[in-house]
């Protein structure tokens, strides 16, 4: 899903992050589970944006977030949102993403 917001970083450097800027933010949620559901699922995609999308898209991430909103941190925190979910990947612009994985 794509999202757009913006975000500034509180860094322990001197950043040019640390200026507010925005993002248009690809993020790919992976979920799994053992049987899937009587639909036939493991979870419907819909649920899965209206989910983040809700929260993030058009938002301040500094404001909506209760974390130092890297992107590192927005992974953790999407896949902490998403039952089933055991990887996130956060993408903030072409060469940059982030991957965050749940420990088995």
């Amino acid at each position: 899903m794509e999202v757009s917001a913006a975000h500034s970083l509180n860094l322990s450097y001197e950043s040019k992050c640390s200026n507010l800027h925005g993002h248009n933010w690809r993020i790919t949620v992976y979920c799994r589970c053992k049987e899937l559901n009587a639909d036939g699922m493991v979870i419907d995609f819909s649920h899965i944006k209206r989910r983040i999308k809700r929260q993030l898209d058009h938002q301040n991430l500094n404001e909506v977030l209760p974390f130092n909103p890297t992107a590192e941190n927005i992974a953790k925190w999407v896949c902490d949102q998403i039952e089933y979910c055991y990887r996130v990947d956060v993408q903030e612009s072409k060469d940059n993403t982030a991957i965050y994985e749940k420990d088995e």
